[in-house]
């Protein structure tokens, strides 16, 4: 099997082919080795940060995953962050610890 994908671990923007052969991954195309490790990393796991925001008493906050989540996942995260209701939070509290089992939390990225 054969893919093609952009490396966004850099600004350069790299153009990968990836060819998975009897369960080994080889890439092509990286300007560096973040690029391999992303394209293994998409071909087996992929992770993204997850972006949204939550209600507050004083309207909507930005909050974000404090490090990259499976993308499988992303969904289920953001319904967990729609359950809240919050009052009185601050830039970099933590409003949910360990989302889903990921290790990774849930802050809040804005200020009042």
């Amino acid at each position: 099997m054969e893919k093609h994908m952009i490396c966004i671990m850099c600004p350069m923007g790299c153009n990968l082919t990836v060819k998975v052969e009897k369960g080994e991954i080889s890439v092509t195309g990286n300007g560096c080795n973040r690029g391999v490790e992303f394209a293994k990393s998409e071909m087996t796991c992929p992770k993204r940060i997850v972006t949204t925001s939550v209600k507050t008493d004083k309207g909507v906050k930005a909050c974000k995953t404090t490090q990259p989540i499976p993308k499988n996942l992303i969904f289920d995260c953001v319904k967990e962050v729609e359950k809240l209701h919050l009052k009185n939070v601050k830039f970099g509290q933590v409003i949910i610890k360990n989302v889903l089992g990921t290790g990774a939390d849930i802050v809040v990225t804005a200020n009042d």
